[in-house]
């Protein structure tokens, strides 16, 4: 349902829903995997709201978008690497470390830019 919700662009609906139900927080990673675009786009941009509001909230999501580091698909792997360092926070880095030598050199990238921001920001 959340990610219908998110193909449809109703953002402004699902960031609702998250506000008055933390345990909704673990299924970003399930929302981040889907294979539309649009979905994983509307990921990044609830997190970015998110993380405002309830930043301890937003840590129960970690395991969930650290699995798609192992995806098949370049641009899952890529997303999930970019939301950890969105995320910020130290618990990603053995995921992130993990994921060092991926096979694309976009997301080795991608990983080694969102280590740096965790790092830095600690």
């Amino acid at each position: 349902m959340l990610t219908n919700y998110m193909e449809d662009g109703f953002l402004e609906n699902i960031i609702d829903m998250f506000k008055q139900d933390k345990s909704l927080y673990p299924l970003i990673g399930d929302m981040l995997g889907d294979e539309r675009g649009r979905v994983r786009l509307g990921t990044v941009a609830l997190v970015e709201h998110m993380r405002t509001i309830d930043p301890d909230a937003v840590l129960t999501a970690i395991p969930g978008v650290a699995k798609l580091l192992k995806n098949p698909n370049v641009a899952i792997r890529g997303d999930a690497a970019y939301l950890l360092g969105l995320i910020d926070h130290k618990d990603a880095l053995p995921f992130l470390s993990a994921a060092s030598k991926d096979e694309n050199e976009l997301v080795r990238k991608i990983v080694k830019e969102s280590i740096i921001q965790i790092e830095n920001s600690s």
